[in-house]
Formats: structure tokens, C-alpha cells, sequence
């Protein structure tokens, strides 16, 4: 990994680069009763199934005026003229607003594990100079996306949960890595499941879920926005000139850019019972805001006070035309996502992506690699995996969401080994965070269990002084000793190659050098430099950022992240980026591996246990298909280490007692 940041003129020159782009199972069977419902405060009518579905609602122009009024008022009592985002709930921009005064551009924080990148010595994103727009909208999204109506994040507690100890702080070095480590690198601008903004309006203008121009934000100054304890939105503040991360979780911090968010989101925060601060992970309670009602002035409401006053609306290219415009509602065919139809899902709680003309906009269907696979998945098997696996996501206790005991929700994707979507489902009020997420943690699987993993790194392009994704193949090699290694002969699943993925290995263990897939310096680390997962995306975001500065000029990033080469569709294997955090397994048919499944939303165990068992249940209904066979799954590969130690990769991890309805444990054991 190499040095994309420092300057304007680097990114700029990162634009040309656009044009590589390529353009008797445990816990199976039917849902019986027991347990809770989906535990949606403010649901809509119940469509007869486990789930209550949101009630319909949105922001209206007037509200998304008055927050951010209240967000210019705080910015203005306290000196700091700010950048203003509001989001949707599925990521449409409805309106940016820029203070006279506030930076047009800000600096991708250079803080590492090792204290701070030397000028000149920056990799990954560290040091890159990026209009304050995309970062108020990176963490207006982030809020957004984050949070449903039994959670609810900020991007603070996004910067708790991606960073290389959990929970951050000094007193924590030596322990894992955060459980949602790489998601800042989702949601991505090149993404081609995440659709782009129409500034000539029509049916296809607020379909979403839409991208991000950073991925998900670990600066603090995002918040979810609510109505009636649904979230609706979200808002983003830039205006420090700082796009940085929290890494002392133990300590309260000042943040003008999270007070002034705070201020903005008044009348629009979600339920106490749901925010970050009542929610613990691992023992660890989550953080949702460092700033107070007590730390604020007196709120401006008024829009028409602070516009023209204090600044005014903007242009964003690629995001807004610099109007006001309404929030759409969540579950509308409008907003992208709404229940599925009989036809399209048999499971009634289903959800699915649309493109707002009644048509799924990923239905059902078999793989499109038969030429590589010999018999590729069926349109019935893959039914079978998604339908199998929303099964035991529907029985199974959510982790991340209260109130306790409300059922798990997230999105499930199935590819096959071209990358190709075959299917996306998910749950009524899952994370929008996660439907992008389960897509790249399916792609990832099955990428590095296949036979070209490495074939297609070796053949993406070098880019000087930024970019050596090829390096890594050797790299991984040599790790593991394995001259083969990257080729099919094993199966990996996303917490295998998280497990390289990490700055120490083993995971937390400081004294270790860092994983084959991560930075080649652990001191080099930081939540904008992971390695691979960060290079391959780097040219796009690079593009991305520049066609921003340049108010639309050129040619943007294409809709399909990576320059690996191109299969027989079209488009990389890896078309949306990788994810290195666990939830996905590779499918297989015997020892042939035909496609892979991602999932994403609630815990990560969780995650892990809904594709495991979905893949094996499914293959119990119709035969042939299936997981990994146990002698070429990753878990089987030992690593040695210096001093005579030697630790094994891991596969999956399934939650101990998962289930609503039934006391089973250790429900994936044996399979």
C-alpha cells in the first residue's frame, strides 16, 4: 500500500484511473413460535409473519430546514462555521448547507497506530485533502445507515467498533480487534449495488439505498434522526477541518463538529432505550455522544434566519443540486426497499431492493458461470439457501438491537463465483448498512476461495506511488507457506481472511507482526489504511473525490470498485470492494465451489450462524449443494510463528444459545 493522500493534486490525479475499473441439522426446520417480535417501536401493520415492518414516515422540507438551522445556530455560538449534510434513511442527500467561512476541503486524519504518519510517508487514504461535503455526507450517512429502530449509532460508535483493540484505549492494547472491523471501507462511491443521485428527478431519484462518497465514517459528528422512534435520517457536521477518529474511548472528548450535529438533530433523536449507550458488545458498552443537551446554546430554528445570513445551500456533484428536498419512506416502492411479493419471496417478513417501478431489482435467478463451475447454482437452490437462511435468521435473539430478546435483522446476499448477484433479501428493518455489507462479505468469500483469487490480483495494474495490490499474493505465500495458497485449495470464509487481515497476528496480540492482508507495518495502521482492502478501492475513491472537488468535472469513478480484471459479465468478482469482518460462507457443490453467501445487520457470530446454517439446511432440502467439506476449510491451515507458536485460521462462529424458540446450543457444532 502506497501514498494516495497529501493533496488535492494527487487525487485529481487519481481521475484517470477510473478507466481501469472493470466496467438432521441443528436449528433447521420451520419457524415455530416463542419468543418476541421484531422489537420496531412505531411499526407499521403487521403483515401476519414475526416481523412488524416500519410504519411509513419521512422527513418533510420543513424539518430538514429546521435541523439544520439548529445545527448553524450551535455552529455559529461557537465560532466554527461548518459544513451541514441531511440524509435520508436509504442515504438520499436532502440538503448540504455551507457556513461562510467553513473549509471547502479537510484532511483525512494522519494519526496511525504509531503515533503520525511523516509527511510524505502517508498510505491508503492518511493525509488525502477532500471537500468538507463528501465528509459531512460520509457521516451523515453513516448515522443513517448505522441505526433502525432497535439500535441506534453514530459515527462515534462507528469509530468504537472499527479500530484495532475493542473497546478503544491505552488500557486496551492487547485485545481483539473491533467487531465491525473494515466497514468504514462499505458503502462505497464505485459500489455497484448502491444506486447514484438523478438530478433529473423522475421515479428513479430517491431510490436507494445510495452511496457514500468517503464509505461509513469513524469522525465524530454523525447522528440517526427519528421520528416516533423510526429512524428517518441522518446528519453529518464537518467543520474542524479534521476527518479523524476517536482512539481513547476512556476519556470525553470536546468535538465542536459532534455538539454542532447534536444541536441540528434536537426533536430528531432516537429513543433513549435504543442509542449505543444501552446497548454492550462483548461486554463493552457501546458510545452514542459525547455531547449533552447541556453543552449546547440556545436553538435557532428558523431557516430563514441563517440562510443567506450565516451561508447557504450547495451544489454536490453526484449527490445534490442544492435544493431542499423531503426524505422518502422507508418500505416505500419509492425508497428502493419495500416487502416483497408472494411470487418473490415465499417468507411474508421479507424484504427486498426495487427499482421503483414495482420490479425486484435482484430476483431470484442461477448462476451465470457454467462455463467455469460445470453445474452452476439453480434459481431453486439458491431459493433454498435464501430461504433457509432467513429462517433461522427470523428464530434466532438479536444481539445489537433492543429491547431484549427482539429478533435478529439483517440482509442476506448470494453471488456466484463471477461475482454475479443471484438473490438479496432482508428482514423488515435490518441496518441499510447491511445490505451492501452482506454483498461484499458474500463476494469476499468466494473470491478467496476460488481459483483465480490470485490470478486476478497479480493482474491489476501497479499505480506508482499509491497502489501494489499484486504484492500481496507473495505475501499471503510466504505467510503461510503455502506456494499454492490464494488458488481454491481451501475455503475461506470472511473471518478467515479477517483473520490475515489484521494489523496483529494473532488478532490483538501486539508483540506479533501483521497479517499478510493488512498494512505491511502494523505502526502504519489506522482506520484509513487496513491494507488490501483499502488499495484495491484507492483509485476509485481517489476519482471519486476529485470529480466532488471539481464540482462534476470528468469522469466520475465507475460503477464497479476495483481494477481487477473483468469476468464473462462484465464486471471484477469483487465489484463493490471486500469486507474483512465476519458473517459469509463459501457455497459449494462437493469439492466445487459455486458461489458464496453474505450477512449482514446484527452481531457477527449471528451473521456467521445464518449463512453456515442457512447453506446447510438448504442443502438438506434439495441435495447437492452445501457447505465446504471440514478437510479444505481454512480452519485446517496453521500458521506458524516466531518463537515455536503456531495458531490456526478460523472459519465460523456461532452464538452459544442463539435461539428464541428452542434452548439448543452450540447449534453449528459437528457440521
Amino acid at each position: 500500500m502506497r501514498r494516495l493522500g497529501g493533496h488535492l493534486a494527487c487525487l485529481a490525479g487519481a481521475l484517470a484511473l477510473a478507466a481501469c475499473g472493470g466496467g438432521g441439522s441443528s436449528g433447521g426446520g420451520s419457524t415455530s413460535g416463542g419468543g418476541t417480535g421484531g422489537g420496531t417501536s412505531g411499526g407499521g401493520t403487521s403483515t401476519g409473519g414475526l416481523f412488524t415492518p416500519p410504519a411509513q414516515v419521512a422527513l418533510s422540507t420543513g424539518e430538514v430546514q429546521q435541523i439544520i438551522a439548529q445545527a448553524v445556530g450551535e455552529a455559529q455560538s461557537r465560532g466554527q462555521p461548518s459544513v451541514i449534510a441531511v440524509t435520508d434513511r436509504v442515504g438520499n442527500v436532502l440538503a448540504v448547507f455551507s457556513m461562510t467561512g467553513a473549509p471547502a476541503m479537510t484532511k483525512v486524519s494522519t494519526k496511525t497506530i504509531g503515533g503520525q504518519a511523516a509527511a510524505g510517508q502517508e498510505i491508503g487514504l492518511q493525509g488525502a485533502m477532500v471537500p468538507s461535503t463528501a465528509a459531512a455526507i460520509a457521516k451523515a450517512i453513516t448515522g443513517a445507515y448505522l441505526s433502525s429502530g432497535g439500535n441506534a449509532f453514530s459515527s462515534r460508535t462507528a469509530s468504537q467498533i472499527v479500530q484495532q483493540h475493542f473497546p478503544p484505549a491505552p488500557t486496551a492494547v492487547g485485545l481483539e480487534s473491533g467487531p465491525l472491523f473494515g466497514v468504514q471501507f462499505s458503502q462505497l462511491p464505485c459500489s455497484d449495488l448502491s444506486e447514484r443521485f438523478n438530478p433529473m428527478g423522475g421515479s428513479g431519484a430517491l431510490i436507494g439505498p445510495k452511496r457514500s462518497p468517503l464509505g461509513l465514517a469513524a469522525d465524530p459528528g454523525g447522528f440517526p434522526l427519528y421520528k416516533n422512534g423510526l429512524v428517518v435520517g441522518g446528519i453529518g457536521v464537518m467543520g474542524d477541518g479534521d476527518y479523524g477518529y476517536d482512539d481513547n474511548i476512556l476519556d470525553v472528548d470536546a468535538d465542536a463538529d459532534e455538539a454542532i450535529a447534536f444541536a441540528g438533530a434536537q426533536g430528531f433523536l432516537p429513543p433513549d432505550e435504543i442509542r449505543a449507550d444501552r446497548i454492550p458488545v462483548d461486554g463493552t458498552t457501546l458510545r452514542f455522544s459525547d455531547a449533552t443537551v447541556a453543552d449546547l446554546g440556545p436553538l435557532q430554528t428558523s431557516f430563514g434566519a441563517v440562510n443567506g445570513p450565516a451561508g447557504g445551500l450547495v451544489a454536490v456533484a453526484g449527490y445534490t443540486d442544492g435544493t431542499v428536498r423531503a426524505g422518502t419512506a422507508y418500505g416505500s416502492e419509492a425508497s428502493g426497499i419495500r416487502a416483497s411479493t408472494p411470487a418473490e419471496f415465499s417468507n411474508s417478513d421479507a424484504f427486498v431492493l426495487t427499482d421503483g417501478n414495482g420490479n425486484n431489482r435482484y430476483p431470484i435467478r442461477g448462476g451465470t458461470d457454467g462455463a467455469a463451475v460445470g453445474t452452476p447454482l439453480t434459481a431453486a437452490e439458491v431459493r433454498a439457501v435464501l430461504e433457509e437462511a432467513f429462517t433461522v435468521l427470523s428464530r434466532a435473539r438479536a444481539q445489537i438491537r433492543r429491547p431484549l430478546d427482539s429478533r435478529m435483522q439483517a440482509s442476506i446476499s448470494i453471488v456466484d463465483t463471477n461475482g454475479q448477484i443471484l438473490g438479496l433479501v432482508r428482514s423488515p428493518d435490518g441496518p441499510i448498512f447491511g445490505t451492501d455489507v452482506s454483498l461484499q462479505k458474500a463476494r469476499t468469500a468466494t473470491f478467496f476461495s476460488g481459483s483465480n483469487a490470485a490470478g486476478d490480483l497479480l493482474a491489476t495494474p501497479v499505480v506508482p506511488g499509491v497502489t501494489n495490490v499484486p504484492a500481496y499474493v507473495q505475501r499471503v505465500r510466504t505467510f503461510l507457506g503455502d506456494a499454492t495458497a490464494l488458488t481454491g485449495t481451501f475455503a475461506f470464509a470472511d473471518r478467515s481472511g479477517g483473520n490475515l487481515s489484521r494489523p496483529y497476528f494473532p488478532d490483538g496480540e501486539v508483540a506479533r507482526p501483521p497479517g499478510p492482508l493488512s498494512v505491511e507495518q502494523s505502526s502504519q495502521w489506522s482506520p484509513f489504511a487496513v491494507g488490501l482492502q483499502t488499495d484495491l478501492v484507492t483509485p476509485n475513491i481517489g476519482a471519486h473525490v476529485a470529480f466532488i472537488a471539481n464540482n462534476g468535472t470528468g469522469a466520475d469513478t465507475p460503477r464497479s470498485c476495483t481494477q481487477l480484471p473483468a469476468t464473462s459479465q462484465g464486471t471484477p468478482r469483487i465489484a463493490n470492494g471486500i469486507q474483512i469482518f465476519p458473517g459469509s460462507v463459501p457455497i459449494y457443490r462437493g469439492n466445487q465451489l459455486v458461489g458464496g453467501i453474505g450477512v449482514s445487520g446484527d452481531g457477527i457470530d449471528q451473521d456467521d450462524m445464518v449463512a453456515f446454517l442457512g447453506t446447510h439446511n438448504a442443502g438438506l432440502r434439495v441435495g447437492g449443494i452445501g457447505n465446504a467439506d471440514p478437510s479444505i476449510r481454512a480452519d485446517r491451515i496453521v500458521v506458524s510463528l516466531a518463537g515455536g507458536a503456531s495458531v490456526r485460521l478460523r472459519y465460523v462462529s456461532c452464538p452459544f444459545a442463539p435461539f428464541l424458540d428452542t434452548a439448543e446450543q452450540n447449534v453449528c457444532q459437528g457440521l
